[in-house]
């Protein structure tokens, strides 16, 4: 025998059996209690992430779909997103019911307009429950009883000085707003927690008698540092992710309670 021969592999003698077509029957979907869609900006590291957290819940399913954007934020870049929702939100499960779609940009909701950004998403979706950073915010701060807020961003300061001008128009006073000025999406995805945190807490000290304090962005990590935000400062925190995974659940019926993700998370809809 020869030394490859001993390495040669068996004959096959027999043909392999068909065992034909096995029983099966169907399961709930993943998303048996909330189906939730999400819109995420290409150069968007954090929202996902978040959104994975603060929807681990049983019977909630989430699902996204990318959309193409500059990494840089102007009002022209941000302008450009709008015709992309409706090609992405067509993406998310066709075919297959969502309860909620989340659309994941608080300044192009801002430049757009949420009228603008839910109509769009209706074109792939009618009639479905739709929600964004913005919407979710207003939704969350009255849901805190909460009118009297400071805001910090990482955007340029005259995105800032504008989100704050929106919110006041809306009946909120904005008592301090502070900018990161981080004008590219992935630079603002990488500004650390605990500048967040010292963020924060400054805004609490200039600001005494907040009653709230609403990080925006969807690309700022604050999700994981909420409850120590609210233990240094002792008020509520939120966050365009935070509160937009808040306010999808609440809009697909879903109330769990869920306190180590913050205050926020206690309360259902005002």
């Amino acid at each position: 025998m020869t030394p490859h021969a001993a390495l040669a592999s068996p004959a096959i003698l027999d043909a392999p059996r068909d065992l034909g077509v096995m029983a099966s029957e169907l399961a709930p979907r993943l998303g048996a209690r909330a189906t939730i869609g999400l819109v995420v900006l290409a150069t968007d590291q954090t929202i996902e992430y978040e959104f994975r957290n603060l929807l681990d819940l049983p019977g909630v399913g989430l699902y996204e779909a990318r959309l193409h954007n500059d990494a840089e934020i102007t009002p022209e870049t941000l302008r450009a997103i709008g015709p992309r929702i409706a090609p992405s939100a067509e993406l998310i499960l066709p075919g297959t019911p969502v309860d909620v779609v989340a659309f994941g940009c608080t300044s192009a909701t801002m430049l757009l307009g949420e009228d603008y950004v839910f109509s769009e998403i209706r074109k792939a979706r009618p009639g479905v429950a739709c929600t964004t950073p913005v919407t979710a915010a207003r939704a969350a701060l009255k849901a805190l009883g909460a009118r009297r807020i400071a805001m910090l961003t990482p955007y340029a300061p005259e995105i800032t000085a504008g989100m704050a001008a929106s919110f006041l128009s809306q009946g909120f006073g904005v008592e301090a707003y502070a900018t990161f000025d981080r004008r590219d999406d992935r630079d603002a995805a990488c500004i650390s927690v605990d500048s967040i945190v010292a963020g924060a807490e400054r805004l609490a000290r200039e600001a005494p008698g907040i009653e709230a304090i609403f990080v925006s962005c969807t690309s700022l990590r604050v999700a994981e540092v909420v409850t120590r935000i609210e233990a240094a400062t002792g008020v509520p925190v939120t966050s365009s992710n935070h509160a937009m995974a808040w306010h999808a659940l609440r809009l697909a019926g879903i109330d769990d309670v869920t306190a180590d993700s913050g205050r926020l998370f206690t309360f259902a809809m005002a």
